[in-house]
């Protein structure tokens, strides 16, 4: 009889499940559940996009790329994010096109972070950075933001965490799950911290067309002196609504993607074929029904925090990505009592901001995207769970 606890290794066995998923798993259960609990477009994918790649498979492209992608996607992607960014990146050399932006976070890291190493992870943010920082033999440093302070990082804080083994700052703005994100000004200061050290930033920016009242997106490749320094990480999933179509993008100083691209062309090989010709397809001609996706998912925005705001549960604006973050203080839940009471009595599934760290205590998230009937009636069914446990 195989003793597990003997085989398993120990710091995957010690890695909780997503808090996430432990929700709408248990809605999935459930009759009648209203789920404002996943963040995922409920847009089909443009038909020109699913086009492309249906074209692709009758032309039987169904082979092995190369393991940094097809040529032309390498090449539309560095014209992308010279057009949106006014970044250059070198297509053959640092560019690297992966299976999700989750791919070439995990990638990333694991380039980067040896056993004792530092990663400082601003939290609440996405549930990734801890668990692959662990599993590379890193040591996650957290920064807890404040809502007074938007969900930003300060340079301040940056400074109080940053030791002799910090290797990597994660930068995941816009951020699910507050929707907060880093302006210009807001770069500036984190890369004055920044200059002189050996620091690698790596920048979730899955998110980055994502992005709400007048200003464009700025990558912190962009401020001077950061680009050395920087993988950007990217991807289809959220801009284009691809998400099963698993496709992202890792840019960065070459020295850097070689050694990202080694570690994926030994556990990945190449990201899936059909995806990447429907990617060429998204990039090419696929900016209007992104604006039009954008502009859906502003109407639903406002929707949403309005809602909030009227059932008496303070929700700030969130600037980027698809999430509202209000505070459920006022109830003297915790957020995991919230949630679980909320679904059981009202069928309405949210998830608790703990899910995104400890510093997520007292919030719960919230996506918008979903149709606006779903979420008035979801933020119908909360308010009425609010009002009975308030008496």
């Amino acid at each position: 009889m195989i003793n597990y606890d003997k085989v398993l290794n120990p710091t995957v066995v010690s890695i909780k499940p997503s808090g996430i998923r432990k929700f709408f798993d248990i809605a999935a259960t459930m009759k009648d559940v209203i789920s404002l609990g996943v963040g995922e477009p409920d847009f089909q994918t443009p038909w020109q996009i699913r086009k492309a790649g249906i074209n692709s498979l009758e032309k039987g492209k169904t082979r092995y790329t190369s393991n940094k992608g097809i040529d032309t996607l390498r090449s539309e992607i560095a014209k992308f994010t010279k057009r949106k960014y006014n970044l250059e990146y070198d297509p053959e050399r640092e560019i690297l096109v992966t299976v999700g932006g989750s791919e070439a976070i995990d990638a990333a890291i694991r380039a980067v972070v040896s056993t004792g190493d530092e990663v400082i992870i601003p939290e609440p943010s996405y549930v990734c950075y801890e668990p692959i920082t662990e599993l590379a033999g890193g040591k996650p440093v957290v920064i807890e933001t404040k809502a007074e302070n938007d969900f930003k990082v300060t340079p301040e804080e940056l400074r109080e965490k940053i030791t002799p083994k910090t290797k990597v700052l994660i930068l995941p703005y816009p951020c699910n799950p507050t929707g907060a994100i880093m302006e210009r000004e807001d770069l500036e200061k984190i890369a004055e911290v920044l200059r002189g050290t050996d620091i690698i930033v790596i920048s979730d920016e899955i998110y980055a067309q994502l992005t709400f009242g007048g200003k464009p997106h700025v990558s912190v490749a962009e401020i001077e002196g950061m680009k050395e320094r920087t993988v950007v990480v990217n991807g289809f999933s959220k801009t284009f609504s691809m998400t099963g179509w698993r496709l992202g993008y890792a840019c960065g100083p070459a020295p850097l993607i070689k050694q990202i691209t080694k570690i994926h062309q030994f556990a990945i090989m190449c990201a899936p074929t059909t995806s990447q010709y429907a990617a060429i397809e998204a990039l090419t001609n696929c900016d209007e029904d992104v604006e039009e996706m954008k502009r859906q998912y502003n109407m639903r925005r406002r929707l949403m925090v309005a809602g909030f705001n009227k059932i008496g549960l303070e929700c700030r604006e969130p600037k980027g990505a698809f999430y509202a973050f209000p505070s459920i203080k006022s109830t003297g839940m915790s957020s995991d009592e919230f949630c679980e009471k909320l679904l059981y009595s009202k069928n309405v599934a949210v998830v608790p901001g703990t899910a995104f760290g400890s510093g997520g205590e007292g919030f719960i998230r919230a996506s918008y995207c979903y149709s606006t009937e779903h979420i008035s009636e979801a933020i119908s069914r909360i308010g009425e769970f609010v009002k009975e446990i308030r008496g």
